[in-house]
């Protein structure tokens, strides 16, 4: 099966505001789905309906063929998923946040241990192994939210603004694990507003805009809808998204009162 993920006229409203209206993608098997948009496009809203968190007004997502709202432990256990806004438990230390993970997935703590130390060396937080939760910064919680998605191996990986949080060192050291699980075939599904991080390694883009998926391909062909061939992706969102003219505007008064 090459799609991995298949997203298909997804609607959502909270009261009268649609966050969503008709999103439809696909992941396929390596490759790297960039959920690209501004703040309050609907990208976390798609990424709580593809894991079963909430359910959709309208439309289907399908993981490996299953769907979250009929089978939701498969689904659950099948991807790896690291959330915006990252909730582990604080009272536990580190170690006994891995080995709760590891014993409700149901995994071999001998097969999982190499895997989660090398993990946590990587992402440079073996200091803290026996440290709890709570005393942690809010980048080392996003550190460890990352390694209990990867300790089962999962082929799909979905991640909400996976970087925020990391310093530089962590946060190369996360895509460069991304580009070793889709050349092992898995398939990462993210979503970010950060334009270099999406240019530098998506495989494919969606750019979702006020619930929409408004345009969707490899860089080169959003340059070529947006008829900016020589453009880096901030500005190709911006000409996608119809708000170039606003920035011009903005930009103009701005220099007239800082002048």
């Amino acid at each position: 099966m090459d799609d991995f993920l298949v997203v298909e006229g997804l609607q959502k409203a909270y009261g009268k505001i649609k966050a969503l209206d008709g999103v439809s993608f696909r992941v396929k098997r390596g490759e790297i789905y960039g959920l690209l948009g501004p703040n309050g496009a609907g990208k976390t809203t798609t990424i709580k309906i593809i894991t079963g968190i909430l359910k959709p007004d309208n439309g289907n997502v399908f993981v490996f063929g299953k769907s979250p709202l009929e089978d939701p432990i498969y689904v659950k256990n099948v991807i790896g998923y690291v959330p915006e806004e990252v909730i582990l438990y604080e009272s536990l230390t580190v170690k006994e946040f891995f080995e709760f993970i590891a014993s409700i997935r149901g995994l071999n703590r001998d097969d999982v241990i190499e895997r989660v130390l090398v993990l946590v060396k990587s992402f440079g937080f073996s200091e803290y192994f026996d440290t709890p939760i709570l005393s942690l910064s809010q980048g080392t919680k996003q550190k460890v939210a990352i390694v209990a998605a990867l300790m089962h191996k999962p082929k799909l990986l979905v991640l909400d603004e996976p970087i925020k949080g990391l310093d530089a060192m962590s946060a190369r050291v996360l895509k460069e694990i991304l580009q070793m699980h889709i050349q092992n075939g898995g398939a990462v599904l993210f979503s970010t507003h950060i334009m270099e991080l999406a240019e530098n390694i998506c495989t494919r883009i969606g750019i979702i805009h006020r619930g929409k998926i408004i345009a969707e391909g490899t860089m080169d062909e959003l340059k070529e809808m947006a008829r900016e061939p020589g453009a880096d992706l901030e500005e190709v969102f911006l000409t996608l998204t119809e708000q170039i003219e606003s920035i011009d505007e903005y930009l103009r008064d701005l220099r007239r009162i800082f002048s």
